[in-house]
């Protein structure tokens, strides 16, 4: 497990664990509000509130973003949020009530560790009271990062089932131009593997021999031959293709340049090209990957740096959540792996 140092004014972030269960959630506060946008690519997606952030409706800022394990289950997280903030008299004054507005998504965990213990109201709030920020009371502070919060249950390289899946979690990166910072925290639960800037496998499906992996578009090639033969059946399924309904990744950035909830949904949308070039395959029909962008400042930049910014740092935050996961559940990490067979290319 590692840390980091927020350096974006105005966003708090807390993590809350169940390392028995392997199951977690992670809450992203801007408790003065933060303008929001959303991109959505995967087929499956488990999210709550994301119309909100449409541009064509009405409310403009948000209170907390959610990211969540227990699949649709996890939602009950957002309540807790939701109580939270308003015990402290935060959220959209509709005149009778503050209503907090706390928009989030969930990843599929249930298939490591106990299935029937999912993130709930009381994890939510817990989340919430372990909060770093970078401003304010606490101000410096590290926020834990690996196989914690949302990343408690994550894996990945479940292709050829969970039985090859090696663990992931949540990671975290960061870019800078002049005075303006876009920071990513990415949940990397993904079917396929991940890849670093040279091509080479990081964390994906186990091979035959300690330290190796198998390609996912072998596997894919695989599997596609044995269907189009007819050969696949009830007890292949979890051998070959097993995982594909069990994955998504989800993640949240932020930064201190000035947007519009039309720019934030556009940098979400650019952010989305750090999952392509470092998770294979992704936005799958059975992938829920959604991105989360906050505008918590008044910085300007050209939306087309920040955009580039913003999926450079979802890169390096893929990277991260598998270089500083630790093993749980029995799935093993991808340092843990290497360190069986001595190398983790494939």
């Amino acid at each position: 497990m590692e840390a980091c140092r927020l350096k974006v004014p105005g966003i708090w972030v807390g993590h809350a664990s169940n390392v028995e269960a392997v199951t977690g959630c992670t809450v992203v506060l801007a408790p003065e509000g933060a303008v929001a946008g959303v991109d959505v690519r995967g087929g499956a997606p488990g999210t709550r509130e994301t119309d909100l952030l449409n541009p064509l409706n009405t409310v403009e800022r948000v209170h907390a973003v959610l990211l969540t394990g227990g699949s649709a289950f996890g939602l009950d997280a957002a309540t807790g949020v939701v109580r939270w903030l308003e015990a402290r008299g935060v959220g959209f004054n509709t005149g009778f009530a503050k209503v907090p507005i706390v928009v989030g998504a969930v990843l599929y965990d249930l298939g490591i560790g106990s299935a029937a213990v999912r993130p709930d109201a009381a994890m939510g709030v817990a989340a919430c009271e372990s909060a770093i920020t970078a401003d304010g009371p606490g101000a410096g502070s590290v926020l834990a990062l690996g196989s914690v919060g949302a990343g408690t249950g994550a894996t990945v390289g479940k292709l050829a089932g969970h039985g090859r899946a090696t663990k992931s979690g949540i990671g975290f990166g960061r870019e800078t131009v002049g005075d303006v910072v876009v920071e990513a925290l990415i949940a990397v639960n993904a079917v396929g593997e991940v890849r670093g800037p040279s091509g080479d496998v990081l964390a994906g499906i186990r091979g035959a021999k300690p330290g190796w992996y198998e390609r996912s578009l072998d596997v894919l090639r695989r599997l596609g031959a044995e269907q189009r033969g007819d050969h696949h059946d009830e007890e292949q399924g979890e051998e070959h293709g097993g995982g594909l309904s069990t994955n998504t990744t989800i993640g949240c950035l932020w930064t201190n340049a000035r947007l519009t909830k039309a720019q934030a949904s556009k940098v979400a949308q650019m952010a989305h090209d750090g999952l392509a070039r470092s998770i294979d395959p992704i936005h799958t029909p059975h992938d829920g990957d959604t991105l989360f962008v906050l505008s918590a400042g008044e910085a300007k930049v050209d939306v087309t740096v920040l955009g580039a910014l913003a999926a450079k740092a979802t890169e390096a935050a893929v990277h991260h959540a598998v270089a500083c996961a630790t093993g749980l559940g029995g799935v093993p990490s991808a340092s843990e792996w290497a360190a069986v067979g001595g190398r983790i290319q494939s």
